[in-house]
C-alpha cells in the first residue's frame, strides 16, 4: 500500500506506550495497533485528529506517500 503510517516513529519520539496512547485517544488497543502495523485501509479524520493532538504532531508526521514501485523495489 503507498500510504505508510509511521504512528510507531511518532510514539517513540513522545516516549509514549500504544496503552498510553490508547487511553489518550479513546480508541481500542486491537484498532491502534492496526494503524501502527500499517493493516488500516481508512481511519477518520476525527481519530487522525485526536493522535495528532495525543503526540502533538501534525499528519504529515503520520502519514507517508510511498509510490508502488518504490515500495516494491525496497522490498527486494
Amino acid at each position: 500500500m503507498p500510504i505508510i503510517v509511521n504512528l510507531d516513529v511518532m510514539m517513540a519520539k513522545r516516549k509514549m506506550s500504544l496503552n498510553e496512547l490508547s487511553a489518550k485517544v479513546d480508541i481500542t488497543l486491537a484498532n491502534l495497533s492496526i494503524l501502527k502495523n500499517n493493516h488500516a485501509k481508512a481511519v477518520r479524520f476525527t481519530t487522525l485528529e485526536a493522535i495528532c493532538k495525543a503526540l502533538d504532531c501534525q499528519p504529515g508526521d503520520l502519514l507517508e506517500y510511498v509510490p508502488e514501485e518504490e515500495a516494491s523495489n525496497s522490498g527486494s
